[in-house]
Parts: structure tokens; C-alpha cells; sequence
């Protein structure tokens, strides 16, 4: 359940699209887990600047994207002062793609939850095979129609995401793949909270073996 004073934080980048599932989004996680969490959402203003790791041209619309990402990870890295607590990083689309690339920046982070992340991110897939990922696990999910697009950037998506998948069990990284039906905006509050109940779950089983 979520308790303010509990060891385990679950951080989320949002904006106001996903304001109204946030709710759904912590009832999923209360009932599908039995740890105890405190949820720790993190408002975004300008989501393709702020959550990009490098500047890019525009895949859809007029809009490019920028490379906030590194200001936005020192303003989350405030938040997890406390060592003795554990921190999960996670997002949905381009959040989930900041989640993942912020394992490769720090150790701060226990395991990443990306759901549907937007690993067809110019550049990304060479990103990941030249720097060291430093979170022990990783959750990777993609809805079965996402790759299925006109858009010859985002249809690159399924591919990167099976790779991405294959490239972190080689690593000895704990990481599951998860297919979800429908399109890119479907259940986004679901598929993340789907993200960071495995983490929580395969947190909670570990310490049963202990």
C-alpha cells in the first residue's frame, strides 16, 4: 500500500495528460503487490525538452525535442537524499525512455520501470550498446500495435524494444518484456503501474529467498 514512511519510492515523471490516471494508476499497484511504497510524482512542463537526453528533430507534429534531461535528473536526484531508502525510477513513453537512459547516467535508481518507452529515440539504440547500465532490473513493455504505424521512426520501436530486451539479459540484468494490446495511448496508467509492480514483486520475492 502506499505509506509516506515507507523504505521503497516509486518516482514517476507526469504531465497533465496523465494526471486523471495517476489515481488508477496507485490502486493497481496497492492491489497487485504487498509492499509498502511511497509514490513520488514529478511534474513535467515541457515534455520533448525535458525528458530527452539530446537534442532531435521532430517524428510526428512541429515539435523537436531538446536535452533537459540531465537538468530534470538533478532535480529527481534531490529527492532520494536518503540512502537507506530504495529508489525506483519510471515513466510511460518519453518518460520511460528518460527512466531507462537515467540508468545509465547514476546507481541511485534499484530498477526502472519503462512502459512503452519511446526507444525508437534517434540515436538511443547506440547509447545503450557503448555505456554501462547501472540499475539491477528493468521492466520493458510495448503495446502490439505500437510498432504498426506509417511513422518510419516510430515503427522502429518493436524492434528496439526486442533488442534492448536481449541486450540487458546478455548483461546479466534482471529484465522482463511485456506485450500489451493496443495502440501507443492505451492504458498508459495501467501499463506503468503493470511496470512498477514487477519491480516491487521481484523486490519482495528476493527478499523472501534471503
Amino acid at each position: 500500500m502506499e505509506n509516506n514512511e515507507a523504505d521503497i519510492i516509486l518516482i514517476q515523471p507526469f504531465d497533465e495528460r496523465d494526471q486523471d490516471g495517476i489515481e488508477n494508476e496507485l490502486r493497481y499497484i496497492a492491489e497487485h503487490t504487498a509492499m509498502d511504497f511511497r509514490f513520488i510524482p514529478v511534474k513535467i512542463k515541457k515534455w520533448n525538452s525535458e525528458l530527452s537526453p539530446w537534442n532531435a528533430p521532430p517524428v510526428f507534429g512541429n515539435e523537436g525535442f531538446g536535452n533537459g534531461a540531465a537538468d530534470t535528473l538533478e532535480k529527481i536526484k534531490e529527492l532520494c537524499d536518503d540512502r537507506n531508502r530504495s529508489y525506483y525510477l519510471g515513466g510511460y513513453s518519453l518518460a520511460g525512455l528518460f527512466a531507462i537512459w537515467a540508468g545509465y547516467q547514476t546507481d541511485l535508481f534499484k530498477g526502472i520501470a519503462a512502459a512503452s518507452p519511446s526507444l525508437w529515440f534517434p540515436g538511443f539504440d547506440d547509447h545503450m550498446k557503448e555505456n554501462t547500465f547501472h540499475s539491477e532490473a528493468v521492466y520493458l513493455s510495448l503495446g502490439d500495435k505500437e510498432e504498426k504505424t506509417k511513422n518510419p521512426v516510430m515503427a522502429t520501436v518493436g524492434n528496439r524494444v526486442r533488442e534492448a530486451y536481449e541486450h540487458y539479459k546478455e548483461q546479466g540484468i534482471d529484465c522482463t518484456l511485456e506485450w500489451n494490446q493496443g495502440n501507443h495511448f492505451k492504458d498508459a496508467d495501467i501499463r506503468t503501474a503493470k511496470a512498477f509492480t514487477w519491480l516491487l514483486n521481484r523486490r519482495k520475492e528476493n527478499e523472501g529467498r534471503k
